[in-house]
């Protein structure tokens, strides 16, 4: 589920303060950029721990109704809840292969990490790059 959430971004001495309302929760940058990314990364973490505990997303607010003051910058936040659990999902899971055993003979001669050499192939085949 992708949905966009506002947030109010508040100029400190070290960049920028974030809150967000819908969520309740603050995070911080050294930059504006850095700020916005923060703010999808603690979005997207409260996100997937509430879909965990069973408890529904919060409706975005309208950009109209967030209260701030002339100092602070309101913008939109961009998350996509499925992505940022698949990005971001720690957890393995056990898979069974088959294979002739003379090629399990020589790999395992050759002290082979099937584990690895299977995630390494299913990324190339599926042109995934810079993902553990």
């Amino acid at each position: 589920m992708k949905n966009s959430y506002p947030i109010v971004l508040t100029p400190d001495e070290k960049g920028y303060t974030v809150f967000i309302p819908d969520f309740n929760i603050n995070t911080e940058g050294d930059s504006l950029t850095e700020a916005i990314e923060m703010a999808r990364d603690a979005i997207g973490l409260m996100g997937i721990v509430m879909e965990d505990e069973g408890k529904s997303l919060p409706c975005a607010s309208s950009v109209n109704n967030i209260e701030h003051d002339k100092d602070e910058i309101i913008s939109l936040v961009d998350v996509d809840f499925t992505e940022y659990r698949r990005k971001n999902e720690t957890k393995t899971v056990k898979k069974n292969c088959t294979l002739p055993s003379w090629l399990c003979y020589e790999a395992e001669k050759a002290n082979i990490n099937f584990s690895q050499v299977l995630q390494t192939a299913l990324k190339n085949e599926l042109n995934i790059t810079d993902r553990s």
